[in-house]
């Protein structure tokens, strides 16, 4: 018997997730409250409550090739960093490729998801949805919670005091559409997230003034990385992951902070913050040091309270005659059709398996897909993710023992707590190459860079020393496809071919000693002072002080 499982939403966690289903030859209905595909990337003139909303100007963050579904490149001549018109075309080509909207029910709420009586022994879930006002009881096999994390704002507003007598407006980053209704004024940009960062510099181009308050502080990545390359391509790949396992916390945090800090000096733009750089997130943003330098934007430190004009601030300083204080601080996820004993949240917690399954229930056929906040790509993470449930309930996979998935939640919100300073937006984290392996190893496809070492040589450096791109998890396996070889040997050629639209000569062919004679030279040192170089991992601004000391720089 064809096993039926619902699939609550159809963003691209949803999409991924039916043709997961489809792919494991089980049926799936997706129920989806608006009236079109795409869920976050959707842009609406207007916030829908109980839905997610984002800005008109908002440009993603992970570039194409490292967010992209693993056996659907973007095309070619798609921007590596998209406006998200463009990434909500990506999502209607792949669900035309795919033939997933004929599984799609529009415009239909899910109202509640309950076990039945028999769920014991059935493991089927009793699903009311509600379309045009009229209920209706469906029963199925499996469910697939795909709804998102984006639709509770989450603001500090009331506990701030002075906050009912304030003259001026008050929203959230929920609200913020563009910058248009800002211009002349005096604004304040609570938090320094993501959203923080864009909304601050987008509203600092036609404002008066824009304030920046932050708690912490932050620091920031652009796009680019050296070369004018995504920054994700250089920075997610399996020798990093490496490299991070290897060497020790004080050095990665002394070398990232170092070139970071070459870029501009954090500390003089009032950027720097109280942790270290892998303490916490980075904020991504190309503009945000230059409106600062051109007196656009200002850093405040964390805001305290309200005058009747004005906000007060952490340190004692007041800006008065505000006109405006957007609340960029993140958002609370629930799930109000799910019964609190199936997947229970508490301070934007959730006790999920591998952020997937809730470890209690008695039969495994319910997963949440979607739920992380990677550095990186979410939606390669939900397919896998979804790869590996619908295995599970078919049975190809089986959970292990209620204390062993009770063990694995434990140890990962530990690692998570002292990795992390604490906060909700690292409730969810997950490093992006470890989970993806992890997940891609219970589904039987996770690549094996050292054997393609000798049975493919080109391939096998790409993945050990290339970007960790999706379509590496497609090489074997359930699910394997045949053209992930050539994606990944043409990656880079679709990373260049939205930028050449300019003829420029070839560069005549030359040979530099100087890479050769910098790594002669580092083996060199290394060889004579390694009797000082086990203090030097250790405490790497050592070596700095002495460099400076002897006046090099």
């Amino acid at each position: 018997m064809v096993l039926r499982v619902a699939v609550v939403g159809a963003g691209g966690s949803g999409l991924t997730s039916i043709k997961a289903c489809v792919e494991d030859g089980l049926e799936p209905v997706c129920f989806e409250s608006s009236d079109d595909i795409g869920g976050l990337w959707n842009f609406k003139e207007a916030p829908v409550p109980q839905r997610s909303s984002i800005y008109r100007s908002l440009v993603v963050n992970t570039s194409k090739e490292m967010m992209c579904f693993s056996d659907f490149p973007m095309p070619a001549d798609y921007p590596n960093f998209m406006h998200h018109p463009r990434l909500l075309e990506y999502l209607r080509l792949y669900a035309e490729r795919f033939q997933l909207l004929r599984h799609v029910r529009f415009q239909t709420t899910v109202k509640s998801v309950k076990q039945r009586p028999d769920f014991c022994t059935s493991g089927q879930w009793d699903v009311v949805t509600s379309r045009d006002g009229e209920e209706e009881g469906h029963v199925f096999d499996a469910v697939l919670v795909c709804s998102g994390h984006y639709t509770h704002p989450a603001s500090p507003l009331l506990h701030l005091p002075g906050y009912e007598t304030f003259s001026g407006r008050c929203l959230h980053s929920w609200d913020y559409k563009d910058g248009d209704a800002f211009r002349g004024k005096r604004v304040v940009v609570v938090g320094i997230g993501n959203s923080g960062g864009d909304i601050a510099v987008e509203i600092s181009r036609s404002a008066e003034q824009t304030f920046l308050s932050t708690r912490r502080g932050s620091w920031v990545m652009g796009r680019m990385s050296r070369g004018g390359l995504p920054f994700d391509m250089t920075l997610i790949t399996r020798l990093n992951n490496t490299l991070m396992q290897l060497l020790p916390e004080s050095l990665l945090n002394w070398t990232v902070e170092r070139e970071l800090n070459g870029r501009y000096d954090h500390r003089l733009y009032g950027l720097e913050p109280r942790h270290r750089i892998l303490d916490r997130r980075p904020l991504i943003n190309d503009d945000l040091p230059g409106r600062i330098l051109q007196g656009a934007l200002q850093m405040r430190a964390h805001l305290r309270g309200f005058t009747q004009s004005g906000v007060r601030f952490e340190d004692g300083s007041v800006e008065e005659n505000i006109d405006t204080v957007v609340f960029a601080t993140g958002y609370r996820f629930s799930f109000p059709f799910l019964a609190s004993h199936v997947v229970s949240v508490s301070e934007n917690k959730a006790a999920l398996y591998k952020y997937v399954f809730p470890p209690e229930l008695e039969r495994p056929t319910l997963a949440v897909v979607g739920l992380v906040q990677p550095l990186g790509a979410v939606m390669p993470i939900a397919e896998m993710q979804a790869r590996w449930a619908t295995r599970v309930f078919k049975g190809c996979i089986k959970l292990p023992s209620l204390a062993s998935m009770l063990q694995d939640v434990r140890c990962k919100q530990e690692a998570m707590a002292r990795r992390y300073v604490t906060s909700q937006r690292h409730t969810i984290q997950v490093d992006y190459v470890p989970y993806m392996d992890e997940l891609a190893e219970l589904v039987g496809a996770r690549p094996s860079p050292l054997r393609l070492l000798l049975t493919d040589p080109r391939l096998g450096l790409n993945l050990m020393l290339g970007p960790c791109t999706p379509y590496q998890y497609r090489l074997r396996g359930p699910g394997k496809w045949p053209g992930a070889r050539q994606a990944i040997l043409t990656q880079w050629e679709r990373v260049a071919r939205p930028m050449q639209t300019r003829p420029c000569e070839d560069p005549k062919p030359g040979r530099s000693l100087m890479g050769p004679l910098v790594l002669a030279a580092v083996c060199v040192a290394a060889y004579v002072n390694r009797n000082k170089l086990a203090a030097f991992l250790q405490d790497p601004t050592a070596l700095s002080d002495h460099v400076k000391a002897a006046g090099f720089f």
